[in-house]
């Protein structure tokens, strides 16, 4: 199958992300002075415009991550266990979160002091390819949403979200969907009236099932070529 790595709604999950690269010591020092807090499902997890005193690790959980606008947000990705928020706010320059972070479901996460994390990337070069690794891939990420938004109609926007939550978020082509449709719609650029009338054109089309939030992916090589040709 075709990799839709382009147009992802998310970058894969890492659970251990870049944090595997640290030595022994620099480890011990992280687990020592990390917070971990736990969030329900709608809450903030960051503010675009609050002050940024840490990178934030989502260990479990699922959350968005978005520019708030008027009258609509953009939802930039959709963030699994194993990634991180914030990398933006360490350049020389900014002490602001960039962007906003709410959770989908209740959520996990460890709180870990940017001037540490700056000081970690200083030290340890492996460490600090790996975060360069990390913004790289999201910057190639966000690349394709915006592909996406503005080339795609809404069929191959719809197509896009389905096969990269079955791919990169559930790793199944059967799964609960936490998403309300009014979240997909945020996610594809559509209202949420175009959601539910795409959604039953696949159903009808026998390419997806869907009852409440249980989904299924019927036809996966007809949503790729969807995605595809957009």
């Amino acid at each position: 199958m075709k990799s839709i790595y382009s147009n992802s709604c998310t970058v894969f999950s890492r659970r251990e992300c870049c944090f595997d690269k640290l030595t022994a010591e620099e480890r011990k020092i992280i687990d020592e002075k990390k917070i971990t807090l736990t969030y329900k499902k709608g809450e903030n997890i960051c503010k675009q415009g609050a002050f940024a005193s840490h990178i934030i690790f989502l260990k479990d959980g699922l959350a968005k991550v978005y520019l708030e606008g008027k009258p609509k947000n953009l939802i930039l990705k959709i963030s699994p266990p194993g990634n991180l928020i914030g990398l933006p706010c360490i350049y020389d320059g900014n002490n602001t979160f960039l962007y906003s972070a709410t959770t989908y479901i209740d959520s996990e996460v460890e709180l870990i002091e940017i001037e540490l994390f700056k000081k970690m990337i200083l030290q340890n070069p492996k460490f600090a390819f790996q975060v360069i690794n990390v913004l790289n891939e999201n910057t190639v990420q966000t690349y394709g949403r915006f592909y996406c938004f503005t080339n795609k109609q809404m069929h191959g926007r719809m197509a896009d979200i389905l096969l990269c939550l079955s791919q990169r978020i559930f790793k199944t082509d059967a799964f609960n969907l936490p998403l309300s449709r009014s979240d997909l719609a945020e996610l594809t650029g559509m209202s949420t009236e175009s959601v539910i009338r795409v959604m039953k054109d696949f159903k009808d089309d026998g390419l997806i099932r869907f009852e409440g939030k249980d989904v299924e992916l019927l036809d996966v090589e007809k949503l790729v070529t969807i995605s595809q040709l957009g």
